[in-house]
């Protein structure tokens, strides 16, 4: 049994969850905390935490979830025709055409495909923190590979690079259409801007804390400073980034930059998913199927040319079948470095989030825990149908 406790509730016919949660979840991140929220067909079944650090009301970095947010609202816009898939990026942004980048389309771009992970010479913490400086960086900047030749994940600049694709195109910020269209009117508790008032509830990021064998595993593969992911998460810098810092920077959530600058809960992301590819509180889903099948379509999968690692990309957002199995080829998602998880799988009807404070050991794809707490929510949604 665990010996930490677990708060909140879950409805009937998911008690099997709140079980797995404590063995895992709450114990993993005892000393900084976690939180699990899923929603099912639009109803809020799951809404647990436990571990030192955190309630349920409680704000974290949740990190590269925002890119699943900025791919959201992405395919929001290509909907309503306010974007084209295939048209090409430098048609909204000539000055992007720079340095052979001109053919590069708004699907290479979600792909991870345009082989512009980051600047040479590194990013600035300041402009890390503001999409705005992050593209005028890059508009001249070469791609690291041929575009379109292979997929790497762009890890800090996906966000300023679609964000301004979205800007140049509407005239709105990514931030700002998802605040007035997605967050304020379903009450989503993840924000891409977080207010000043709401700081009281922000919880601080935690570094992680290896266990001897995994501070040997860092030791003896470092990251070499001219190689392709070095360069992807601008650890090449001058000042490189650090990851915990870089969430309790008060510029970072002040301005949210998308490849990792949203603040929220498991509550946030599970609802957030929930009113994108489902019914929520009455109201149809903000994505059509067609939609929403298109941005889960598989588009890169392979060896992943920044970490090396045999993974996958859908349009801005990570087909989740693969690794974990009890979902459906629909659920698509994204992850954030802590080891947070969100998802939707429309096939079942679930919206999941799943968010701790202090960083897990190889979380960057989830924490391992979800290995044990994605399959016990689809066994208990199931068994609820």
């Amino acid at each position: 049994m665990s010996d930490v406790r677990v708060h909140g509730t879950v409805e009937p016919g998911f008690e099997s969850v709140r079980e797995v949660f404590a063995e895992v979840a709450a114990n993993e991140a005892r000393d900084g905390g976690a939180q699990l929220a899923v929603h099912h067909r639009g109803r809020l079944v799951v809404d647990l935490w436990g571990g030192d650090g955190v309630d349920g009301d409680s704000l974290l970095g949740l990190y590269s979830c925002s890119k699943g947010a900025m791919a959201l609202v992405t395919a929001l816009l290509v909907q309503e025709g306010a974007l084209d898939l295939d048209r090409e990026v430098s048609s909204w942004w000539p000055e992007f055409a720079a340095e052979g980048k001109g053919r590069i389309t708004l699907r290479q771009l979600l792909a991870h495909r345009s082989g512009v992970i980051g600047a040479d010479g590194g990013l600035s913490p300041e402009e890390l923190a503001d999409d705005r400086l992050i593209a005028a960086r890059l508009a001249g900047q070469r791609p690291y590979w041929e575009p379109d030749a292979g997929h790497g994940y762009h890890a800090v600049v996906i966000g300023a690079l679609v964000g301004e694709v979205v800007l140049r195109a509407t005239g709105r910020t990514v931030q700002d259409l998802y605040e007035e269209r997605v967050r304020a009117p379903y009450g989503i508790e993840y924000h891409l801007g977080l207010p000043e008032e709401l700081e009281p509830r922000f919880r601080t990021a935690l570094p992680m804390l290896p266990t001897p064998a995994e501070q040997a595993f860092l030791a003896e593969n470092p990251i070499a400073p001219d190689s392709l992911m070095a360069i992807a998460f601008n650890f090449h810098a001058a000042t490189p980034l650090d990851l915990v810092d870089y969430a309790n920077s008060r510029a970072v959530r002040e301005r949210a930059p998308l490849s990792g600058g949203g603040v929220g809960s498991a509550r946030g992301l599970s609802r957030m998913y929930a009113a994108f590819a489902g019914e929520l509180d009455g109201r149809p889903p903000l994505l059509a199927p067609e939609t929403l099948a298109e941005f889960a379509r598989i588009h890169s999968k392979g060896t992943d040319l920044v970490t090396g690692m045999e993974n996958a990309f859908a349009l801005g957002l990570v087909p989740l079948a693969i690794r974990y199995p009890s979902l459906s080829a629909a659920a698509v998602g994204h992850s954030g470095a802590p080891g947070s998880q969100a998802f939707a799988d429309p096939a079942t009807g679930l919206a999941y989030g799943y968010a701790r404070r202090r960083f897990a050991f190889a979380g960057g794809p989830g924490a391992a825990e979800n290995t044990r707490l994605v399959p016990a929510v689809v066994e208990a949604a199931a068994k609820a149908v």
